[in-house]
């Protein structure tokens, strides 16, 4: 195996484990929320489907996994 496809090789290898760590840590970050306090939240302020486009701003395309 040349040493070019040995470091392409680890890079790839670094690269899955950092997103597998990232994703463990977004779940590990995300608080909790019973059924009890979600029903609260959607009396309150409602569904997000019920939201105006200008209400909100979509941020999917901010976050590249």
């Amino acid at each position: 195996m040349e040493i070019q496809e040995l470091k392409a090789l680890i890079e790839e290898s670094i690269r899955e484990v950092l997103r597998e760590e990232r994703l463990l840590l977004c779940q590990v970050l995300i608080p909790y929320v019973s059924e009890k306090e979600q029903k609260e939240l959607n009396t309150e302020f409602g569904s997000p489907l019920d939201y105006e486009d200008d209400e909100s701003v979509d941020m999917t395309d901010w976050v590249k996994l």
